[in-house]
């Protein structure tokens, strides 16, 4: 069986090792790119890449302008790796469709950790039905979204976001409760990232963006 392609770029040769004999020893196959614009090329030019692992600082072209240029045609899970540790960084890593936001120095397990949380979550073995609310369908297997039978682009993270929604509807949810089930792990960050993935769905559900109703003082509710 074909192993599972994850392309890790980072302009320095002793971080893309590090990443890559963890990922390695757990089973995936590692390609590498020591800047943006060969990051870019191998991505374009190998079809089945199942997630990229991103650093922000590289000559060329920075991690943000690859993200930009890949969220354009792909909806591919981007995990983004950087030194800086301040919270606008991490605000426009989520505006841009990152997936997660990882901070140097960190540790080489929980990286694969949340690589392998990540695939599980995006792999269509399991069966399940459409999830629909209010004129919203959500159709996991088809990895697809539609309102009022128009398609919408979704991050992969935003689809998560709306699938608790959908899955939890009419139910106040607190932000702590979205982010340990949404992003399935231990979350050191800001509990306004939320914020941040709900206004972004919001806008992208168009009117019915307001079945996300704000719980002053705890969360949120999908409800009509």
């Amino acid at each position: 069986m074909d192993r599972t392609k994850i392309l890790v770029v980072d302009d320095e040769s002793r971080m893309r090792k590090l990443v890559n004999d963890f990922l390695t020893k757990s089973g995936f196959c590692v390609i590498e790119a020591s800047n943006g614009e060969e990051a870019l090329d191998i991505f374009y030019k190998t079809k089945d890449i199942a997630l990229l692992i991103l650093d922000v600082m590289m000559p060329k072209l920075d991690g943000w302008q690859v993200c930009r240029e890949i969220r354009m045609t792909s909806q591919v899970p981007i995990i983004m790796l950087t030194a800086r540790g301040e919270e606008q960084d991490e605000l426009l890593g989520f505006k841009l469709g990152v997936d997660e936001y990882i901070s140097k120095p960190f540790s080489p397990k929980i990286l694969v950790a949340r690589v392998e949380a990540i695939l599980r979550r995006t792999s269509s073995e399991e069966k399940t039905e459409a999830l629909s609310y209010g004129g919203i369908v959500l159709d996991k297997i088809a990895h697809e979204v539609r309102v009022d039978g128009e398609t919408v682009d979704l991050s992969f993270k935003e689809f998560e976001l709306l699938e608790y929604f959908l899955q939890n509807k009419e139910i106040a949810l607190s932000r702590e409760k979205i982010l340990n089930s949404v992003w399935n792990y231990d979350y050191f960050g800001d509990a306004r990232t939320i914020d941040t993935h709900v206004k972004k769905l919001r806008s992208k559900l168009g009117s019915k963006g307001d079945l996300i109703k704000t719980i002053w003082g705890m969360g949120y509710k999908l409800e009509e």
